[in-house]
C-alpha cells in the first residue's frame, strides 16, 4: 500500500551489485512535467543485466527507445523477459495518458496508445540516473522505487517553435531539438521556414527559391534599434532539401512528435519575391532582406499566378509533412502596396470587399479551402482575425490573448502563445553580459506562472484552446548554442504550463527540480542558462519607511551582501532581515553555498526622492502582462533596465491613455520631475508626443521630441509647492505604415518617476 503521497518531488536510493539495502547514491526525483498523480510504495525494483522488455508491435517504438536507452546508458544488456512489460488498457480514455506501475517484481507501463506509451518511457527515463544519458553509467544494476503514476496531459497541443529563416541550424541540430522536446512531453515542432530574410525549403517547381530567396547578401550587425545600422558584409544563408525535410519529419514521427512546417503569407514574402518578382505588387528588383523587421513587399492578393505559385509551392509542402495542420503565417502584411495596385483594388471590387482586411480574409481564405481540398487545416497568427476569420482555421494568439477569446468565442480552435509569457528571443535576466537579444524580458517564473485558459472565456468556450506553445525567433540568435541558451530552462516551465494540471504545479518545487534536471541537461550536452542562483529583490513601504527585501528560491542557500558598492565575499554580511532604504545605495548580493558564490552578483542602485513610499494611483492599469511591480514600482527608487522593457520596473500600457496621481502626504516643494519611455518601435512601443504635469496650482504640458531612440527622457524642471503630482501620459496612437504592428494602437512603457 502506498506510504507516501507526493507531488513534487521524492528522494530514493540507487543501489549497485548484489540488491544491498544501503544506498550508495542518493538521487533526487525531478521529473519535469510533473506527473498529474504520483505515490511511492514500499520497495524497490532493481533493474540488473539479463533482464528483458515484452510488448506487443503496437508499442514497438516505445520499446526499442527504452531498451537502446538503458543498453547504450549503462553495462545492462537486456533479453527477452517481461520484467518490463507494456501493457493494452482501453480503460485509459486520453489519447495520451498512461499509467507507470513499478513494483518489486515488474515494471508495467500501461496506455492506450503508442503516444501514451512513449510518454511513459520519458518518465521512466528520469527515473534513471543522469549518467544513462550519456554512457557514463558504468555498473550493471541499479534499484529503482516503487510506485504508481497515473498520468495524462492537461492540453492536446504542446508545441515548440523555431525560426531558421533568419539563422538556419544544422539537421543534426534539429534532431537534439526533438529530441529535447520528446524528453520534455511535447508533441509539436513548429518549424517556421519561410521568411523576408531567407527560404529555407526546397521547392522543385521553383528552383530560383533555392538559388536566390535562399540567401542574403549580408547581416544585420548589433541590434535593429542601433543607429546607423552596420552590416557584416557576408552572405549568408542555405536551404532544407526535401531529402532533408523527409529525414526530419522520420526522425520526429519515431519520438512521436508533429511537424507542422510554417511557409508565410501574404506577408513576411520578401525572400520569394526577391526570386520571382511577379509575385509581388509593383514588379520590383528587390533583394532577400539584410535586415529585420516588417516590410512593405508582401505577395499580391490581385494576381491569379499568386495563388497559382502559392498553390504549387504547397502540393510540395503536403507531401513532405504528413501532419494535419499547415501553418500560413497571417502576420505583418503592410497594404500600402494592395492599396496602390490595380489588380488588388479589382479583387475587392470583384469580390465585394470593402477594404484591403477584408482582401487579406480573401487571401487566407482562399488558401484555406485548397488546403482544406487536401485534407489539411490551417493555422495563422491572430492577424488572420481581421476581415474576418476563415471557416475552418486555427488562431495561434501572439499579440496578447485578445485573438484567442475572440476566436474561441467565434467557435474556432485557438493555440496560446502571447509574447509576454512565450517568446523565449526575449531576455530572461537583467543581468549584464546576457547575449544581445530583440528585447524585453521574460524570467522563468513568468513562463511557469502562465495560465493559457483567458480569463475571459467560460467553460464552453475555454475548450477550444488546444493548449500552448513556446516560440524562438533568431533575428539574434545565430548559433545552435545561443538556441539552447534561450531555450533552456523556459522550456521547461512551458512543458509543465503545457502538461501539469494547475494543482499540481508549485514554483518553489519546480525550481528544485530544474537545480537537478540541469543535471541531466548536463549529461545531454545542452547549453542552458542557469539564473536559478540569482537573488531577487523588492522594495516595500510601511508607515512612511521603506525597506528592500531579498531572496532566492533554491534551497539550502545563503544570500550575502553589501551596500557600500563592493562585491559580496564569504565575509560580507548574511541577509537576515530587510534592508533599510533611506538615502542613497547601491546593494550588491550573491547567493553562497559552503563559502563559496553560486552564480552572479546582483546589484541594485537605489534613487533616494522625495516621491519614494508615497500613494500612488494608475488609471487604467497597466496591462496585466506587463504590470512590474505595480504601480508603486514608479516611486520606488529603483529604475527599470535600459534594454528588457517587461522587467518588473516598467509598467506597459496597451493603446490607453494613462494618469498617475502621486499624493506626497502635504504640501511641499519641488524642484524636478524626470521619467522615461521605451521607445522599441520594433516592438510596438512608443513614447508619447506629450505630457501634461499637473499640480495643486499649476500646470504644464512637455513635448516629447520625436526619436528614434530605444529611450525618450522627460524633464520637468520647475520649482513649484505641490502636494499632489499629476501625469497625464496620452498614447502615441495607431502604429504608421510601413512600421512593425502598423494599424494596431501602440504601447506605452513608463519608467521610475523621479522627484527631487
Amino acid at each position: 500500500m502506498p506510504i507516501k503521497k507526493f507531488t513534487v518531488f521524492i528522494v530514493f536510493a540507487v543501489l549497485f551489485s548484489n540488491c544491498k539495502q544501503k544506498p550508495s547514491e542518493i538521487i533526487v526525483l525531478q521529473i519535469i512535467p510533473n506527473p498529474q498523480n504520483q505515490s511511492i510504495n514500499e520497495g524497490n525494483f532493481v533493474l540488473r543485466d539479463g533482464m528483458g522488455i515484452q510488448n506487443d508491435s503496437d508499442f514497438n517504438i516505445s520499446a526499442d527507445f527504452l531498451k537502446n536507452f538503458i543498453q547504450e546508458g549503462s553495462n545492462i544488456t537486456l533479453k527477452e523477459n517481461d520484467d518490463i512489460v507494456f501493457v493494452k488498457d482501453s480503460n485509459i480514455s486520453n489519447a495520451e495518458g498512461y499509467v507507470l506501475d513499478i513494483s518489486t517484481s515488474q515494471i508495467q507501463i500501461k496506455t492506450n496508445s503508442a503516444q501514451g506509451a512513449f510518454h511513459a518511457v520519458q518518465t521512466l527515463r528520469q527515473l534513471l540516473p543522469v549518467g544513462f544519458e550519456n554512457g557514463s553509467f558504468n555498473k550493471n544494476e541499479v534499484v529503482i522505487p516503487c510506485l504508481n503514476i497515473e498520468d495524462a496531459p492537461r492540453f492536446p497541443y504542446r508545441g515548440m517553435h523555431l525560426d531558421v529563416a533568419r539563422h538556419m541550424f544544422s539537421v543534426e541540430f534539429i534532431k537534439k531539438y526533438i529530441d529535447a522536446l520528446a524528453l520534455l512531453k511535447i508533441n509539436t515542432f513548429h518549424w517556421h521556414l519561410t521568411d523576408d530574410q531567407g527560404w529555407r525549403i526546397e521547392i522543385k517547381e521553383y528552383p530560383k527559391l533555392q538559388e536566390v530567396s535562399a540567401y542574403r547578401e549580408q547581416t544585420l550587425i548589433g541590434h535593429f534599434s542601433d543607429q546607423p545600422n552596420a552590416y557584416d558584409g557576408k552572405r549568408y544563408g542555405g536551404y532544407y532539401t526535401q531529402e532533408d525535410i523527409k529525414e526530419v519529419v522520420a526522425y520526429a514521427q519515431k519520438h512521436h512528435i508533429t511537424v507542422i512546417p510554417e511557409i508565410e503569407m501574404p506577408g513576411h514574402a520578401r525572400a520569394a519575391i526577391a526570386a520571382y518578382p511577379e509575385l509581388g505588387c509593383t514588379g520590383d528588383s528587390i533583394k532577400v532582406a539584410q535586415t529585420w523587421g516588417v516590410f512593405e513587399d508582401i505577395f499580391c492578393a490581385g494576381k491569379d499566378n499568386t495563388f497559382n505559385f502559392l498553390e504549387t509551392v504547397l502540393d510540395e509542402v503536403v507531401e513532405l509533412f504528413p501532419s494535419n495542420y499547415i501553418h500560413i503565417g497571417g502576420d505583418e502584411a503592410p497594404k500600402t502596396h494592395w492599396k496602390q495596385c490595380p489588380d488588388c483594388q479589382n479583387r475587392i471590387k470583384e469580390e465585394g470587399l470593402k477594404n484591403e482586411h477584408e482582401l487579406q480574409s480573401y487571401f487566407i481564405q482562399r488558401i484555406e479551402k485548397y488546403l482544406n481540398s487536401k485534407g489539411k487545416q490551417i493555422i495563422g497568427w491572430d492577424e488572420i482575425l481581421e476581415g474576418g476569420l476563415a471557416p475552418n482555421a486555427t488562431v495561434m494568439s501572439w499579440r496578447g490573448t485578445n485573438g484567442a477569446v475572440e476566436a474561441a468565442k467565434e467557435n474556432h480552435n485557438v493555440i496560446m502563445t502571447p509574447t509576454s509569457h512565450c517568446y523565449f528571443d526575449y531576455y530572461q535576466s537583467t543581468n549584464e553580459g546576457e547575449p544581445l537579444a530583440i528585447g524585453g524580458y521574460l524570467p522563468l517564473e513568468k513562463v511557469y506562472g502562465f495560465n493559457p485558459i483567458p480569463e475571459e472565456l467560460n467553460q464552453d468556450e475555454s475548450q477550444y484552446v488546444l493548449g500552448v506553445q513556446g516560440n524562438l525567433w533568431t533575428e539574434y540568435i545565430p548559433t545552435e548554442r545561443q538556441v539552447e541558451y534561450m531555450v533552456f530552462p523556459r522550456i521547461l516551465a512551458m512543458s509543465e504550463v503545457a502538461w501539469s494540471n494547475s494543482e499540481n504545479k508549485n514554483y518553489e518545487d519546480f525550481v528544485n527540480r530544474v537545480e537537478e534536471f540541469n543535471k541531466r541537461l548536463d549529461a545531454l550536452d545542452v547549453n542552458y542558462a542557469n539564473h536559478l542562483y540569482e537573488v531577487e529583490g523588492d522594495l516595500i513601504s510601511e508607515n512612511g519607511e521603506s525597506f528592500y527585501t531579498l531572496k532566492t528560491l533554491t534551497k539550502d542557500k545563503v544570500i550575502r551582501y553589501t551596500t557600500n558598492g563592493s562585491e559580496p565575499n564569504e565575509q560580507s554580511a548574511i541577509y537576515d532581515d530587510p534592508i533599510p532604504f533611506n538615502e542613497n545605495m547601491t546593494v550588491k548580493t550573491a547567493v553562497f553555498k559552503n563559502g563559496k558564490q553560486l552564480g552572479k552578483t546582483f546589484t541594485e542602485y537605489f534613487n533616494y526622492h522625495k516621491g519614494v513610499g508615497k500613494k500612488i494611483t494608475i488609471s487604467p492599469e497597466p496591462s496585466k502582462v506587463y504590470a512590474g511591480s505595480g504601480a508603486q514600482g514608479l516611486i520606488n527608487g529603483i529604475s527599470g533596465s535600459d534594454t528588457r522593457y517587461g522587467d518588473k520596473e516598467w509598467l506597459g500600457f496597451w493603446g490607453d491613455d494613462v494618469e498617475i496621481t502621486i499624493d506626497l502626504g502635504e504640501e511641499i516643494e519641488i524642484n524636478t520631475i524626470k521619467t522615461r519611455f521605451h521607445n522599441g518601435q520594433g516592438q510596438w512601443i512608443y513614447a508619447p508626443k506629450h505630457i501634461e504635469f499637473q499640480f495643486d496650482h499649476d500646470s504644464q504640458i512637455i513635448e516629447v521630441p520625436h526619436s528614434k531612440d530605444i529611450l525618450v527622457n522627460v524633464l520637468f524642471d520647475k520649482m513649484v509647492r505641490t502636494r499632489y503630482i499629476r501625469l497625464k501620459v496620452p498614447n502615441y496612437g495607431i502604429i504608421p505604415e510601413g512600421k512593425q504592428g502598423s494599424g494596431n494602437k501602440a504601447w506605452t512603457f513608463i519608467d521610475e518617476i523621479i522627484v527631487k
